[in-house]
């Protein structure tokens, strides 16, 4: 990852007097504070607001279709292409518009745990709580690393700097847009500061790959006895808590890069969703929300200043942003040895799925190209019944390149590691959503835990007919008809029809891969 020269711009823009950089946390508290961009609660966590815009904006996103990855991006719904001209007038005004304002703040660190592929990468933002944010979620250099730090990615983001679609070419007011070729990161127009997370996150899908090294949207944890465990999941599928686990330390939350050194955490920090948090239900992350974190969109009582992880008033994507180090048990660093296992979880409404099967390569190649889970009632306005949603690679929006080659380097490692990979359902059992009920945790714990200490390696099985899964016989800690998911359900029959129609739509979702190796549908795939 070569480092590129400062444009003329953002070297004026950097070496102006209203620039902030590299402010300790209390100075950005005090600076966040004095400002009014938000309050501070009674942990000492600091809590702002996001307005009309409380989460991601995908159909705002692009990348500059330049020539050095006109040929690379799989572009489309996801990876949207956006001209090398509206890009750089749309640098320009933000530059300016920088530059015009009392202050900035500017944060430099890193992406990348392990020194020799990390990325030193700045952010440069128009408001205090944002670089505050960066400086949690990204990792902070020491005083030597600072010295001799020279960002090769930069992000500019200017909440309040709207775009005008007729003239600037956008879709709407906000734009997020990332040039590889400038190393460059536009945010206008929402104060989601998620939006940063992931656009680095999506440029480290790009980059990685290009190094030999796989980048993952999942969490990580490691064994006493250094075996390392990956949790791939989408939202509601158990994986923060299944991580989360006292006999074993966190390497990371969310975002991961396995190298020919192993694995390693991307960030500095966690991004945590907050809605209904209580300390009995999730301690570790209850207790990290002290000074120096940013709550966002939480609702906060004017008084007492408590917060009320209840109220979903602002939004159901409430957020909680710390640094590692903010938890007890981690790694520190971030960075461990290769993955002896692998959990794909899934929340299967149908309850058609069995708690937890072995898989082959194939397999796992199939199911992580599928990324399936369902979604719930109530997750989004509109969805008044559970539906089937598949995200390629549990991360389909961060990914720059075509999915099938993040396919095959995850199929490369678990032949060269021997990862045992297990797909687990911590959905419903005994009949779908509304009749069956769901699986229980301490169930699930007992299999994730079995998996982890390889006591499934050798482990009897019977191999389902539908989805062709090879489902142990026997658990510890969990009743053998619970393991079979039609010995759960009051009718076979039943169960037989909604199993057939969940492997029609694992079928459909498959079809939209291109070139992908025969042996991986027909043995990965359910069957017909």
């Amino acid at each position: 990852m070569n480092s590129v020269d400062v444009s003329n711009e953002l070297h004026q823009l950097l070496t102006g007097n209203n620039v902030q950089t590299q402010l300790s946390v209390p100075q950005l508290v005090e600076k966040v504070l004095s400002r009014n961009e938000g309050v501070l609660t009674s942990t000492g966590a600091v809590k702002a607001e996001t307005g009309k815009y409380t989460g991601r904006s995908p159909k705002d996103k692009f990348i500059v279709e330049e020539a050095s990855v006109k040929d690379k991006v799989d572009w489309g719904s996801v990876n949207q292409p956006i001209s090398e001209d509206v890009f750089n007038k749309l640098y320009n005004k933000v530059v300016d518009y920088l530059k015009a304002k009392e202050e900035i703040f500017v944060f430099k660190g890193f992406a990348g745990a392990d020194e020799s592929s990390r990325l030193p990468i700045r952010v440069v933002n128009e408001y205090a709580w944002h670089n505050l944010f960066a400086h949690t979620l990204f990792i902070r250099p020491n005083e030597e690393e600072l010295r001799g730090h020279e960002a090769e990615f930069t992000i500019l983001s200017a909440p309040n700097f709207k775009a005008d679609p007729e003239v600037d070419g956008t879709t709407s007011e906000t734009f997020i847009i990332v040039s590889f070729e400038r190393r460059t990161i536009l945010i206008g127009g929402t104060e989601y500061a998620g939006e940063m997370k992931k656009s680095i996150f999506s440029i480290m899908n790009y980059l990685l790959p290009e190094a030999g090294i796989l980048p993952m949207h999942c969490s990580a944890n490691v064994g006493r006895e250094g075996d390392v465990a990956l949790f791939f999941g989408l939202s509601g599928t158990g994986k923060t808590t299944l991580s989360a686990d006292t006999s074993r330390k966190l390497i990371g939350d969310d975002e991961h890069g396995w190298s020919s050194n192993g694995v390693f955490n991307i960030e500095g920090g966690c991004y945590a969703k907050t809605i209904n948090l209580s300390r009995e239900k999730e301690p570790q992350i209850f207790d990290a929300i002290r000074f120096g974190a940013v709550l966002e969109n939480v609702v906060v009582d004017p008084d007492t200043r408590e917060a009320n992880y209840d109220d979903s008033s602002l939004t159901e994507n409430t957020r909680a942003a710390y640094q590692m180090q903010a938890i007890d048990n981690i790694v520190n660093p971030s960075i461990a040895g290769h993955p002896n296992t692998i959990i794909f979880l899934t929340a299967d409404a149908s309850g058609v799925l069995p708690p937890i099967s072995k898989l082959s390569k194939e397999q796992a190649m199939f199911h992580f190209l599928s990324g399936y889970t369902s979604k719930l009632a109530g997750t989004e306005r509109g969805v008044t019944s559970p539906e089937a949603t598949f995200s390629t690679c549990f991360g389909s929006p961060f990914l720059p390149l075509p999915a099938t080659r993040y396919a095959e380097m995850l199929g490369d490692k678990i032949d060269e590691h021997n990862a045992k990979v297990y797909l687990v359902n911590t959905g419903w059992t005994g009949g779908a959503y509304g009749t069956g009920s769901r699986m229980k945790l301490a169930y699930t714990r007992a299999m994730v835990q079995a998996a982890l200490e390889g006591e499934l390696a050798n482990i009897e099985t019977i191999k389902d007919d539908i989805f062709g899964l090879d489902i142990p016989l026997h658990v510890p800690g969990v009743p053998d008809e619970v393991l079979q998911p039609i010995k759960t359900w009051a009718d076979p029959a039943a169960y037989k029809e909604a199993a057939t129609d969940l492997a029609a739509q694992f079928r459909a979702n498959f079809k939209k891969f291109k070139s992908v190796p025969s042996e991986i549908e027909e043995l990965g795939g359910p069957t017909a």
